[in-house]
């Protein structure tokens, strides 16, 4: 990508967008079914992280782009890289959600970022959410999305390096394709890496379908939670390898003073995802 391209996408920087859902019964229902004995809830609250599950953008099969993603060009900027991942984040969770509330997300494009990685151009960009619920600020949030070329020859690589130390809390996750499809479904999430293999493995290079970024995320916050029997004020998480679907993987955490610090491995024991969880200090 030239100077003039990249001008081209931060002319999107300071762009917003707004959209307003109903957090039903129904949604929290199937919300649970799909996590299972990894969920854990606080009573009368709305289960932590289910927000990724509303504002979805509903596009007509004639509005997506080849990899089942919405058309680029309109809130987020027309990067031509093909790749599009969900790199990582931060959440501050302020005030709960509730069932049966009216959600409002506030969206902003923050940053739009242009570098030369180790594969090559890669387009970073920066969206802030605020998430209103009952009058109150619920949640902040920070999303980074990463574009990057397509890979050419061998799928991707997994870095080999695995936790140097043990966890003090470990659960096993049973990693199957009904998972990928009811949390694509959850999150009205077309992206073809995570339900249809030939693409995953033939156009984007992966050695198979590829678990969720936000499906990790979420199976971190709520083993944090489980643990502590709270939410936590601070959540960030960055993927570092992507996660392969095979027949398990793991979710783990290791006390800090602030709270967590919290990786998702595969049956290899190498990291795919890193998180840090981070609890108010005690009166």
């Amino acid at each position: 990508m030239n100077d003039k391209e990249v001008a081209h996408l931060r002319e999107w920087i300071g762009r917003e967008e707004q959209a307003c859902e109903l957090l039903t019964p129904t949604l929290v229902e199937r919300f649970e079914a799909t996590l299972g004995r990894q969920l854990t809830r606080i009573a009368d609250e709305a289960p932590v992280a289910i927000h990724w599950c509303l504002h979805q953008p509903a596009v007509a099969p004639d509005g997506l782009g080849r990899d089942g993603h919405p058309a680029r060009g309109g809130f987020l900027p027309p990067v031509p890289l093909p790749r599009r991942m969900w790199a990582g984040g931060e959440l501050s969770f302020l005030a709960p959600l509730r069932v049966g509330d009216e959600v409002t997300r506030i969206s902003r494009i923050a940053d739009v970022a242009h570098k030369q990685g180790r594969t090559g151009e890669l387009v970073f960009v920066t969206v802030e959410h605020e998430v209103r619920s009952g009058g109150l600020l619920a949640i902040r949030e920070r999303q980074d999305i990463v574009y990057r070329a397509m890979e050419t020859g061998a799928s991707t690589p997994v870095p080999a390096t695995a936790e140097p130390h043990p966890a003090d809390h470990s659960e096993q996750v049973e990693a199957t394709t009904t998972l990928l499809f009811r949390y694509s479904a959850l999150t009205f999430n077309g992206h073809r890496i995570h339900y249809d293999l030939d693409y995953a493995r033939d156009e984007e290079g992966y050695a198979g379908l590829v678990v969720h970024g936000p499906l990790q995320a979420t199976l971190l916050l709520h083993l944090a939670l489980r643990v502590k029997g709270a939410t936590p004020a601070r959540f960030a998480y960055r993927g570092v390898a992507p996660l392969i679907l095979g027949r398990a993987f793991s979710v783990n955490a290791v006390k800090t003073p602030e709270g967590f610090d919290l990786w998702t491995a595969g049956e290899d024991g190498i990291t795919r995802m890193r998180g840090v969880a981070q609890f108010p200090a005690a009166d």
